[in-house]
């Protein structure tokens, strides 16, 4: 799976911060790795210089091999806690997605 990390210039997104998003994601999405192609991670401070209570945005879309892109995001008070919830709600929507496929098809 490939994986891409983006930040806005109000973030710091420098190589360590991105390689504990990559981590963090990865494992949230172990299970699915395998039918994932790639993923993307997009980190924006939703209030820009401002200060304020839930002004960090993770924007996360995974694409699944042979279907439409999915995104889900989520903002907080934290890069971390905005990754941790939009890797939470991923999973469930890789969950609903991909089940529905395995149902199907039996496998």
């Amino acid at each position: 799976m490939q994986f891409q990390f983006n930040s806005d210039n109000h973030v710091n997104g420098n190589r360590d911060v991105a390689a504990q998003v990559e981590e963090d994601v990865r494992k949230g999405l172990a299970r699915f790795e395998a039918r994932l192609t790639r993923t993307e991670v997009h980190i924006s401070d939703v209030d820009g210089q401002k200060q304020g209570p839930a002004d960090k945005r993770c924007l996360l879309e995974a694409r699944p091999n042979g279907l439409e892109p999915i995104a889900v995001s989520h903002e907080a008070d934290t890069v971390d806690q905005a990754v941790s919830g939009a890797t939470g709600k991923l999973t469930v929507a890789l969950e609903r997605v991909l089940g529905r496929l395995t149902d199907r098809k039996g496998h």
